[in-house]
């Protein structure tokens, strides 16, 4: 067991969690500012990137790289560090560190060695999207960033499509189009979402609707699909059938099960359709991954 006075040994080592700005400049904080000033050290996702917001506050404190594919040996040199009793801030390129990117082992073993970790509030991405929404905000789950590939796409999704809180996603713009068409097609075309763009910058905007509101106006020629996006889903009240002996498979296993027992394709979309209460056309489109 750990128990930390974060204020209590000023002249020990501590590792400072420095969120820095999603967009706006004026989103830094002034602790964050005099913080990334007093400590020996920042280890930044991208020294370049990070650079630039120094400059900008006039912050002259050394720069160390600390990014996913360097985190092992580098976490080893910056604990020796921090044991040695000096201070160290870690930032991501924006936002709150940790959230979607690398860190959360180097603060782990910072505290097993009982040095102090120090959380810094600001700006976060997935909590604006949130609260910007419209929809519930009493629970939520942040998922961040989904597989790539379709096939695990779909899967992912389809454990949860019973989720009853409201379910936060990142997502790249080249990805967004295929994204909620397996949304729609898993979730269903009147389950209500929001998407979040470009936040806190010049062209912030928001989209609210269904999940067949926002596939048309992605389709249409009003979207902008620039910039990162959150997307934002509400949860579903909709319970999953206790006992049903498919109910650990995917869409797309379900419809294999048929075919095996020498179902047509047509009928065994069919089948697992009247199984699952969906449409058949929405078992198409998540059988053959849109």
């Amino acid at each position: 067991m750990n128990i930390q006075k974060s204020f209590k040994h000023e002249d020990h080592g501590k590792l400072y969690i420095v969120p820095t700005p999603i967009g706006h400049l004026e989103d830094m904080t002034l602790r964050a500012i005099n913080t990334l000033k007093q400590v020996d050290m920042i280890a930044a996702e991208d020294t370049r990137q990070t650079k630039k917001l120094l400059n900008h506050f006039s912050i002259q404190t050394p720069l160390i790289s600390f990014h996913e594919h360097n985190k092992n040996e580098r976490g080893k040199q910056l604990l020796k560090e921090l044991q040695g009793g000096k201070k160290i801030a870690v930032v991501s390129d924006a936002g709150m560190p940790l959230i979607s990117d690398p860190g959360y082992e180097l603060v782990n073993e910072a505290s097993n060695r009982e040095i102090d970790v120090i959380v810094l509030p600001g700006a976060n991405a997935a909590l604006c999207a949130l609260v910007g929404s419209g929809l519930p905000t009493g629970h939520f789950l942040f998922y961040g960033f989904l597989p790539r590939k379709k096939k695990d796409l779909v899967t992912e999704l389809e454990k949860l499509r019973y989720t009853d809180y409201t379910m936060i996603f990142y997502e790249s713009p080249h990805r967004m189009k295929e994204t909620m068409k397996v949304m729609k097609a898993v979730f269903g075309k009147d389950r209500r979402m929001a998407l979040a763009r470009e936040l806190t910058k010049r062209h912030e905007e928001f989209i609210r609707g269904t999940a067949e509101d926002i596939h048309e106006w992605m389709e249409s020629d009003q979207a902008e699909i620039r910039g990162e996006f959150c997307v934002v889903v509400e949860g579903t009240e909709e319970r999953q059938e206790e006992g049903q002996w498919w109910e650990h498979l995917s869409v797309v296993e379900h419809v294999e099960h048929y075919t095996k027992q020498n179902y047509s394709k047509k009928d065994a979309i069919k089948q697992t359709a009247k199984d699952r209460g969906l449409s058949r056309r929405e078992v198409y489109q998540v059988y053959h991954q849109l």
